[in-house]
């Protein structure tokens, strides 16, 4: 009498390698969307930063109502926008800064409240 043969089918090792190639497909592809949103925060983060380094140098001096300019040298690939637009209120003016990056067009806007000099 014969023995049954110990070991795997060929089909049963084709069924295995597809469910794995499946879990492998849906990890890689989680891994990169992750990757993803983390380089968008910090490109946000670095951009936010900027800003903020900006508007306190714009405050500090002499107020424009448009102004702009590039971040160079230390940043030459940022650009900023700056306006001084009125308010309700008479004594108070509003400044938006807006620092872009010119490769991919991303851009932050920041609004801070002011009293004029």
């Amino acid at each position: 009498m014969l023995s049954p043969s110990k070991g795997f089918t060929l089909l049963e090792v084709m069924i295995a390698l597809a469910i794995m190639a499946g879990v492998v497909l849906t990890v890689l592809t989680s891994v990169n969307y992750h990757l993803s949103i983390i380089s968008a925060e910090r490109d946000n983060t670095a951009l936010t930063l900027l800003a903020r380094a900006k508007i306190t140098e714009l405050e500090q001096g002499a107020l424009q109502e448009k102004s702009e300019g590039t971040l160079a040298p230390m940043h030459p690939e940022f650009t900023w926008k700056s306006e001084l637009l009125p308010t309700q209120l008479p004594a108070l003016k509003k400044l938006v800064l807006r620092v872009q990056r010119t490769g991919d067009k991303r851009e932050v806007a920041l609004v801070r409240y002011i009293v004029p000099k």
